[in-house]
């Protein structure tokens, strides 16, 4: 389905949160003239520490960029020390949102229930989650892909019906060097589609991104591949150059 949108999104991680480092990846991108274009969309999502300084950045930016959280809290507000809550997001002006990165699932212990009810804060405060899926490698060498992917998408999507971009990552392909082979991503973007069409959702409406050492070798591949329709860049979106490329690859291919 060729008039899904494409994205193409940056996850700084814990990189790049000063303000000179957001001036200047913004002036990179300000000079390289990504031009504008309805049917991909660039989301940069850096540290908390300059989401101000990025919104205020993009609006006078010469090119259409939006800035995603890399976390929300699953309360409105309360005693959770270094937290950050759906209002002070709306606050800044915060469109996006990461959820259920398998790094806040492994090193936070985050749990389906609570990325579901990230989801639902997010939503019904008009806030798009980036909603992040992806089996560990010993659950695909013990052929527990599909069960899985149908036990983070079922949780985490429980009591939603719309207004969510997946984001297929394979834990062990991120950070690593190793980019899952194309009928890998294939297989799994079809085996998540068939299992938002089985929940009420459809399928073919939702945009599914590729996360998983993408770069500037492997993007045109990836973003030919049937179903992938964009990507989640963490290492390769650092250097401002190499996310343009990237974004560049989509939008010549697309």
């Amino acid at each position: 389905m060729k008039n899904r949108i494409k994205y193409c999104i940056a996850n700084f991680k814990m990189n790049l949160g000063t303000q000179t480092d957001i001036m200047r990846y913004f002036t990179v991108l300000n000079n390289s003239k990504i031009t504008d274009n309805t049917q991909t969309e660039i989301i940069i999502s850096p540290p908390f520490t300059v989401l101000n300084q990025a919104i205020m950045l993009t609006q006078v930016s010469t090119t259409n960029i939006e800035i995603a959280s890399q976390n929300v809290n699953d309360n409105d507000s309360g005693a959770f020390t270094g937290e950050i809550s759906v209002e002070m997001l709306k606050d800044c002006g915060i469109n996006y949102a990461i959820v259920g990165h398998s790094e806040r699932r492994a090193h936070f212990n985050e749990t389906n229930k609570q990325i579901n009810n990230k989801n639902k804060i997010l939503i019904s405060n008009a806030i798009t989650p980036i909603f992040c899926i992806g089996e560990t490698l010993e659950e695909r060498n013990n052929g527990l892909i599909e069960k899985t992917l149908t036990n983070q998408i079922v949780n985490g999507l429980n009591a939603i019906n719309n207004n969510i971009i997946l984001a297929y990552e394979p834990v062990w392909a991120i950070g690593t060097g190793e980019t899952a082979t194309s009928e890998i991503i294939v297989e799994a973007h079809q085996i998540i589609r068939n299992i938002l069409n089985d929940i009420g959702f459809d399928g073919e409406k939702i945009s599914i991104l590729y996360g998983g050492s993408v770069n500037r070798n492997n993007a045109k591949e990836l973003i030919n591949l049937n179903d992938v329709d964009g990507f989640l860049i963490g290492g390769a979106s650092l250097d401002a150059e190499h996310f343009f490329d990237i974004h560049k690859i989509i939008e010549e291919n697309i």
